[in-house]
C-alpha cells in the first residue's frame, strides 16, 4: 500500500514532492523549462538521487560520476532570477541560492535543450 504525503516538494513550491519534482525524478515527465529543472535537480541533491543528476547533465559537461556528500542537509532555495529557458527557448539561465546547514551556495547556472529535453551545461559561483 503506498503511503502520501502532503509535505510541500524540497525545491520550495507548495505542490506535494510526488506531484512536484517527484514526476521528473520519476521519469514520468520532463522539466518543461530551465527553472523546473533547476528545481527538479536541487530536489535531487536533497533526496540524494545521484542518478537523476546525472541523466539531467549535458553530455559534454558530465561527470562521469557523482559522489553526493550524504551529510549535507540542504534547507532551502531561492530562485533569484531567470532569462529563457521556456518552451520557446533553446538555452537559459537561473540564478539561485540554495541553503544548507552551515552555509549556502549562490550560482548562476546555464541550461541547453538537447533532443528536446532541458538539461545542465555547468553554472558560475557567484559572491
Amino acid at each position: 500500500m503506498a503511503v502520501m504525503t502532503t509535505r510541500s516538494c524540497p525545491c520550495g513550491l507548495p505542490e506535494a514532492y510526488e506531484k512536484c519534482c517527484g514526476r521528473f525524478h520519476a521519469g514520468a515527465a520532463a522539466a518543461p523549462s530551465a527553472e523546473a529543472l533547476m528545481r527538479s535537480r536541487y530536489s535531487a541533491f536533497v533526496k540524494g538521487d545521484a542518478g537523476y543528476l546525472l541523466r539531467t547533465w549535458h553530455p559534454r559537461t558530465r561527470p562521469a560520476r557523482l559522489d553526493l556528500d550524504p551529510g549535507t542537509r540542504w534547507t532551502g532555495l531561492e530562485v533569484l532570477d531567470t532569462a529563457d529557458g521556456s518552451a520557446f527557448h533553446s538555452t537559459g539561465t537561473v540564478t539561485f541560492r540554495a541553503s544548507y546547514r552551515g552555509g549556502s551556495l549562490h550560482e548562476r547556472s546555464r541550461f541547453e535543450r538537447v533532443d528536446g529535453a532541458w538539461v545542465y551545461v555547468d553554472g558560475e559561483f557567484l559572491a
